[in-house]
């Protein structure tokens, strides 16, 4: 009897899991994500003054109607903390982004956000995923920054101008970009469109004077692929 009882109730937990891992499977079924994987070179952390990883932000543009939303951003930058000092312009392009960003937040409250801003990475693989309606298209963009990485052409005083660099930018920020369409094992590897730095309406092109920045990230790729499924759904 008590065998019956037991066996009873491991089909019954075991009828229970597969429901539920139908239903995770049901919920991620034709839906697609667009996951972006980036490679953080340690060294040159570490050589930079502050031996910090740098502050970054990725986002998505829709090309037809120009709609941005950022889908990560590294905590200082996303949340104006910068351990007591003043706003510093490390990110100045998707600053401005942001800025338009919220501006349809607030016109359009329904709209789904997957915004998040985190930790900033330690070196080594970091990855994101957003949520893409199947075979939409969209610009990825990523705008990074590592802070006291100076050169020869971005010091942190120049003696010639008598200018210091007050808030350690270094290199100037660097802004890559892909575009990508919404299907499934559809892989892309962004490229450098340029430099953004503050006061500049525009990404500033060819660079100049930029040496160690190119390679901080020295491995990206921006992937379509299927949700993982979940149970719970947090």
């Amino acid at each position: 009897m008590k065998v019956n009882k037991i066996l009873a109730l491991f089909i019954l937990a075991t009828v229970i899991a597969g429901i539920l891992i139908l239903i995770a499977y049901s919920r991620v079924w034709g839906k697609t994500e667009i996951e972006c994987k980036i490679h953080i070179n340690e060294q040159l952390v570490m050589e930079s003054v502050y031996g910090e990883s740098p502050t970054f932000a990725i986002w998505l543009e829709n090309p037809a109607s120009g709609e941005v939303k950022t889908i990560f951003v590294t905590n200082r930058a996303g949340n104006n903390d910068w351990e007591g000092k003043a706003e510093v312009p490390a990110l100045p392009l998707w600053t401005k982004i942001s800025e338009s960003e919220r501006q349809f937040r607030k016109e359009s409250p329904e709209e789904e956000i997957d915004a998040a801003s985190g930790a900033t990475p330690t070196p080594g693989y970091f990855t994101v995923r957003a949520k893409a309606k199947p075979d939409s298209e969209w610009l990825c963009w990523i705008e990074m920054n590592l802070a006291g990485d100076y050169n020869d052409t971005y010091k942190e005083f120049d003696e010639e101008t008598k200018i210091t660099d007050e808030f350690a930018i270094g290199q100037p920020a660097l802004v890559y970009r892909a575009a990508i369409q919404a299907k499934i094992d559809n892989i892309v590897v962004p490229e450098i469109v340029g430099m953004a730095v503050t006061n500049a309406d525009e990404i500033i092109q060819p660079l100049s004077g930029i040496t160690t920045a190119i390679n901080v990230f020295d491995e990206i790729t921006i992937s379509i692929v299927k949700p993982k499924p979940k149970i719970i759904n947090k």
